[in-house]
């Protein structure tokens, strides 16, 4: 029983931590980068302190705060760029979970090929089943 309730207290705990993740992308996407800055700071210390920073997550924060000093033009080579080291991570069965969670390939490939999120959504599920 308690192997149990520690599996739920653990399942509880990286649900909070990824949608503390996806906290932070909200205001990257509406350009409110005051408000970005200080949740960065704060979920990357919240995550941390869960011991809840893998290889993906580390890359996504490493990419925002990188994302401050870089020009608009430049954006969609940087998105690029984490958009193919997170897809080389996806085959390492131990940084899966975030995958799981947090759809952020399909985000990176609307960034990239600059289609609303929907739209690569839904051609990533016609493609699966067919």
């Amino acid at each position: 029983l308690m192997k149990i309730i520690n599996w739920k207290m653990d399942l509880r705990s990286d649900l909070q931590c990824y949608a503390r993740l996806l906290l932070v992308i909200c205001p990257y996407e509406l350009k409110n980068f005051d408000l970005l800055e200080y949740l960065v700071k704060s979920v990357y210390r919240f995550m941390s302190k869960m011991e809840n920073l893998g290889m993906v997550e580390n890359e996504i924060f490493k990419f925002i705060r990188k994302s401050f000093s870089i020009k608009d033009e430049n954006l969609p080579a940087y998105f690029s760029e984490l958009l193919n080291s997170l897809q080389a991570l996806q085959a390492n069965k131990y940084e899966r979970r975030a995958f799981a969670y947090l759809d952020i390939i399909s985000w990176l490939k609307s960034k990239v090929e600059e289609k609303p999120i929907g739209e690569v959504i839904r051609e990533k599920y016609v493609t699966l089943s067919n």
